[in-house]
């Protein structure tokens, strides 16, 4: 009886009737002790259909041929070592042997890879509708004449921006600020911010500045450097660049040392699970730190510009909180004319089941300002309202402003992303892997705790006791997993994950879990 599925077709995108790939896990509620190793190893499968795999060729499955890092792999890194550094090193790899959801080292050993570079991989490794897309004359040109945007755009970039970025932008903001990454991203947001809240005060966009505010400016004081904040959240992650770090409170390490904006946090709802055993409880947490917010953004010593929250607190620990908390939360910043920035540089881009994440929220008005990278592979932050358009050029300006090669890339991923409907495909294999991980939280329940991220597509986590050392496990079982916070295991499939790659993850998470019994 296979322990992992095994890939037979290599016609992609058709559907293969009977294919048997459901791991069950019941029968393992009956077994103790060594015997839930054996039932483990001989985990049993079911036959829904599914559509074809998404990638010909793929692996059958993991292969692990030595350990991790092997012999070629700690030579590699021992050189690499000598200038650059390699303390952060999760997994040395050979890109040119990873394909689809599979990433491969030196050494011959092969993972499925649930990590996906931190969430960054959208449609799998060596995508050959992205490989025919970097060889177009279209990407050639973009990358060895890369303009400065600001002054030199080329002259097909509003063609580019409308049939990418903004063909997938948020319901209601039609207008987009390229960046070169998250953190930039979320900068650029604040600074959007910062821009408009001075403005209102001075008058509107035809308000000159005054010789005060201009030379105060240059002191780094105010009026010029007006005491603005950007209110954050507790545990919440938005960067590591200077403003966006001031915002981040997920880990001191990523904070020691460096000097920070005297801005305020607030708790972020820590709810209870599962969360239909703890209705009233999470709904008073959630209405706590709803006043919460409200006292900061009306008392705060340095007036609060915006608020910027992520969807789930990623690197915080995959937190998580219920539509109603963030349609309170928005409610608040109109009221108090506070904008709203959500990040959404980790959970955007399909990867809970929605294009972006707070599409479950059902707003009745869109956030202010949206922030984007990873799996779109480009960055910056969507908007809406013309007046968050500084009212005088240069004012929001760097060289690069973003790069056209990456949103041409974007625009690819866009394509393969509606070809294939992968958005739908992430919201039932998610429910479909759910069930599974449900059913091995019923057997292993000390490892597999506070299981969170239902009906988010594959944007799921749960806490494990020995958490560093179940995921070293999983490289040997031939999973690359991650973490999060202080013991969340995070799943970070990308967009083309499948049933039977979610059968077998449950297979090696089922032996990972009887092996730590």
């Amino acid at each position: 009886m296979a322990s992992f599925f095994r890939l037979t077709s290599s016609l992609r995108g058709l559907t293969r009737p009977n294919v048997t790939n459901r791991v069950s896990v019941r029968s393992l509620a009956s077994a103790t002790g060594t015997k839930k190793a054996a039932v483990a190893a001989q985990v049993q499968y079911e036959e829904p259909n599914e559509p074809g795999p998404f990638f010909e060729q793929e692996p059958a499955g993991p292969r692990v041929a030595t350990a991790i890092p092997g012999p070629r792999s700690k030579d590699a890194i021992s050189d690499l070592n000598r200038v650059f550094d390699t303390r952060s090193l999760n997994m040395l790899t050979n890109y040119k042997q990873s394909y689809g959801n599979y990433i491969a080292d030196l050494d011959g050993n092969v993972l499925l890879d649930v990590y996906a570079q931190i969430a960054s991989i959208p449609i799998g490794y060596n995508n050959p509708a992205l490989q025919d897309v970097a060889r177009s004359d279209d990407m050639i040109s973009a990358i060895i004449n890369r303009p400065a945007l600001g002054n030199f755009p080329q002259a097909d970039w509003s063609d580019i921006l409308e049939t990418g970025i903004l063909k997938v932008a948020p319901r209601g903001l039609n207008q987009v600020f390229t960046a070169m990454a998250g953190s930039d991203a979320n900068e650029t947001a604040y600074k959007a911010a910062f821009m408009w809240k001075r403005q209102q005060e001075r008058g509107g966009p035809d308000a000159e500045f005054t010789q005060d505010e201009m030379k105060s400016a240059m002191n780094n004081l105010a009026p010029g450097a007006p005491n603005y904040s950007i209110m954050a959240f507790k545990t919440g992650f938005h960067g590591r660049l200077f403003g966006s770090l001031s915002t981040t409170r997920s880990k001191p390490i990523h904070k020691l040392d460096i000097p920070a904006f005297d801005w305020p946090q607030c708790s972020f709802p820590m709810l209870k699970y599962p969360l239909h055993e703890h209705q009233a409880e999470n709904a008073a947490e959630e209405k706590r730190c709803l006043e919460e917010a409200e006292h900061i953004i009306k008392n705060y010593h340095n007036p609060v510009a915006a608020i910027v929250i992520e969807p789930i607190q990623s690197e915080g620990g995959d937190n998580h909180a219920t539509p109603a908390f963030f349609q309170g939360l928005r409610e608040i910043t109109q009221r108090n004319n506070v904008l709203m920035i959500v990040d959404e540089v980790q959970t955007g881009v399909g990867a809970t089941g929605k294009f972006w994440a707070h599409d479950h929220w059902n707003l009745s008005t869109p956030p202010d300002m949206v922030t984007f990278s990873k799996k779109a592979q480009t960055a910056g932050y969507y908007f809406g309202n013309a007046a968050l358009r500084p009212n005088k050029p240069y004012r929001q300006f760097n060289t690069w402003m973003g790069d056209p090669a990456r949103a041409i890339l974007f625009r690819a991923i866009i394509n393969e992303i509606e070809r294939l409907n992968l958005v739908e495909n992430t919201a039932v294999t998610g429910d479909y892997l759910f069930g599974g991980l449900e059913q091995l939280q019923q057997q292993y329940p000390e490892q597999f705790k506070n299981l969170r991220g239902k009906k988010q597509g594959t944007f799921i986590a749960w806490d494990h006791p020995q958490r560093d050392q179940f995921l070293l496990r999983g490289k040997s079982m031939g999973i690359n997993i991650g973490g999060s916070g202080a013991s969340a295991v995070r799943l970070r499939p990308m967009l083309i994950f499948q049933k039977h790659h979610a059968d077998i993850l449950l297979d090696r998470l089922s032996k990972m879990a009887a092996d730590m019994q």
